[in-house]
């Protein structure tokens, strides 16, 4: 996991110089299967550098860690993009983001804790000073259900 923090920091220095850096609070998930005892209170914590790749669209890296659904500590580096859609200009600036992201997750029960992939849309409400996010998991593998995941973001650093 480290080497791959590593490879991103050398290769992709626009993760570094991002125009804004959040501090991540995992938070909340619903499966879709009832059936299963899940752990649905994810607490945890990370960071994200979002960078603006022009005036609608940014690209995002982030990384942290979260007790999961089998009340598991899980570990994440995530990538993606997401369009903003403007809400307000004069209050906060509030906006509505849609996208996509990608990421490497580490589960103590799955493959001897070895990093598997993930990726599903998310919707984002925020402002200047923090945003809601809501991330879709599809059952993309057969020892996944499908779930909805909530995290808040609080602004820590603008550059």
């Amino acid at each position: 996991m480290r080497i791959v923090l590593m490879v991103w920091v050398l290769l992709l220095p626009g993760f570094v110089l991002a125009d804004n850096l959040y501090l991540a609070i995992n938070g909340l998930s619903y499966h879709f299967d009832r059936t299963k005892k899940y752990n649905e209170t994810n607490l945890g914590y990370g960071l994200e550098y979002d960078f603006k790749l022009d005036e609608s669209w940014i690209g995002f890296a982030a990384g942290g860690t979260f007790r999961d659904s089998n009340n598991q500590d899980s570990n994440y580096l995530a990538a993606g993009g997401k369009y903003r859609v403007p809400i307000t200009s004069n209050y906060a600036n509030v906006y509505l983001d849609f996208g996509l992201g990608g990421m490497l997750m580490t589960r103590y029960d799955y493959h001897n804790n070895d990093p598997f992939f993930v990726a599903g849309p998310f919707l984002s409400l925020g402002n200047d000073y923090m945003a809601l996010n809501f991330v879709y998991v599809p059952n993309l593998n057969p020892k996944f259900d499908s779930l909805v995941y909530a995290q808040v973001m609080f602004n820590i650093i603008e550059f």
